[in-house]
């Protein structure tokens, strides 16, 4: 059988298998994400957001939407990847991945896209659910918001892999989202523009990586940023190279999953 038709087998049946994973339990992987995004708008958008009025020349709800959806994209695509690959590594069928001749690439790839499958799925449902609080939301630009959503997917899939290498409970899956990713995210301008924040803030917040992400983001869907879009692209076409080499490393040298 040709070499390239065997990797594609591969690819094609891990990447099935991540994705069929997250759908067939999608009362508990896709339906939360709904729920959560719907008691925002309500909340932050409906009741909140008329007193405080406008945003960067938006709706609050308006400015919200783009802020939201890549709260739920990131965490999405990076929860999938780091319990799917911890679950494998806990059960030792790992070993069976690494007995096989499939590369280490296609191993990474294959779990990397099921992240992206489902954080793009979470973020198409998320923007549904915005359309019945705000239905005349238009996209301004839909090449850049598809480039960052798949960019943004594959980066935070990425870290989740490096997260279930290194990780040794079921704890430790859970302790970068919690203490490090959702207080970044919170804090990169889901909920407000740093233009209004005074000097001092304004400039911490410009060492959020986040902030990059959810802007540029927004700059897609709204059009407007509080950052410089090429320099935002850079760092995360940057961030992806140094993860992917980071984890084929990892892979190759079998850290984590041949002790």
């Amino acid at each position: 059988m040709n070499k390239n038709f065997s990797v594609s087998i591969a690819l094609w049946t891990l990447t099935v298998k991540e994705i069929r994973r997250f759908l067939r339990i999608w009362i508990q992987t896709l339906v939360p994400p709904a729920v959560t995004m719907s008691l925002y708008f309500v909340i932050f958008g409906s009741l909140i957001g008329p007193r405080i009025g406008s945003m960067d020349g938006f709706d609050y709800i308006q400015f919200m939407i783009p802020g939201l959806i890549m709260l739920s994209v990131i965490t999405n695509s990076y929860n999938n990847v780091v319990s799917s690959f911890y679950s494998v590594k806990f059960q030792k069928s790992i070993e069976e991945l690494l007995i096989s001749p499939m590369p280490n690439w296609v191993i990474l790839l294959g779990f990397v896209l099921g992240g992206v499958s489902r954080g793009v799925l979470i973020g198409f449902i998320v923007f549904c659910v915005s359309l019945i609080f705000y239905p005349e939301f238009t996209v301004v630009n839909p090449a850049l918001t598809i480039l960052v959503l798949l960019l943004t997917s594959i980066l935070f899939s990425l870290m989740g892999f490096i997260n279930a290498v290194f990780a040794d409970s079921f704890d430790d899956i859970s302790i970068i989202p919690t203490f490090i990713l959702t207080p970044l995210i919170y804090l990169g301008g889901v909920f407000y523009s740093i233009n209004i924040l005074p000097d001092m803030w304004r400039t911490i917040s410009m060492a959020n990586p986040m902030l990059y992400v959810v802007n540029t983001f927004r700059e897609g869907m709204l059009g407007v940023s509080d950052v410089s879009i090429p320099f935002a692209l850079g760092m995360i076409f940057a961030f992806i190279g140094i993860l992917t080499g980071s984890c084929l490393y990892l892979l190759n040298k079998g850290t984590g999953i041949r002790q």
